[in-house]
């Protein structure tokens, strides 16, 4: 692939990993008990019954096929109204912040992930995330800077800052102009072809799929690579 001059990654399952950080967020749910009964004036579920019917039911939004993102503190405070707990906004956000740091903690960064990224800038190849998420942009960005990965990007975006999901073109076009790179000169590397193929694709980008940790295989004819360690030899 000549002429080259960013690459733009797709976040969750291309340059990192996830185990859902479960005993770890009913730690969370269990600290702020007693000041969810303050709040609502009655004793709070068990930290279970809330992990269940308030958190489990909005991973939905993580994967949403939807190309308008959501606001997540909306959802967030719907989740919990569900489940017949109204709390104020400050105390919804520090509950928040407090899972998502645990998600922070549980992040695994892709064994190759960052050497190819340190790589990539020593040839002055660009690089960007551009990747679907629902939360809010500031605690994604303190999550890439934690894990060292946001260091090595010149620019990091994600769906709850732009308001649109992959595979809508707005968010890739506003990655590419993040970088300063037009889209025939630039790859985009992800997991999931309709996303991270033919949305790409569609405004004229390069794209190559790495099914590292890709939870279905592409079909025929769709460029692939087995790992991010591969990244380098198609450049």
């Amino acid at each position: 692939m000549p002429n080259v001059d960013a690459v733009l990654f797709d976040y969750g399952r291309t340059l990192v990993t996830f185990s859902y950080p479960t005993e770890e967020l009913l730690g969370v749910l269990r600290r702020f008990r007693p000041r969810i009964e303050e709040a609502v004036g009655v004793e709070a579920p068990e930290a279970e019954t809330m992990l269940r019917s308030v958190l489990l039911p909005l991973e939905e939004h993580i994967e949403s096929p939807s190309e308008d993102e959501v606001s997540y503190l909306d959802v967030y405070s719907a989740a919990w109204k569900r489940a017949g707990i109204e709390l104020p906004g400050d105390l919804l956000y520090e509950i928040l912040d407090e899972e998502q740091q645990c998600w922070d903690r549980a992040v695994r960064v892709d064994a190759d992930a960052l050497r190819v990224l340190a790589w990539l800038g020593a040839q002055g190849i660009k690089r960007a995330i551009c990747s679907n998420a629902p939360f809010p942009p500031e605690m994604m960005r303190r999550q890439v800077q934690t894990n060292g990965v946001g260091e090595l990007m010149e620019a990091v975006l994600f769906s709850s800052q732009s308001g649109r999901r992959k595979p809508a073109p707005e968010i890739y076009l506003e990655a590419l102009d993040a970088v300063g790179v037009k889209a025939d000169r630039a790859l985009f590397v992800g997991d999931r072809v309709r996303e991270d193929h033919d949305g790409p694709r569609a405004v004229g980008m390069r794209a190559v799929i790495c099914t590292a940790h890709a939870m279905d295989a592409p079909p025929a004819g769709i460029p692939t690579i087995a790992s991010l360690r591969d990244l380098p030899g198609v450049l």
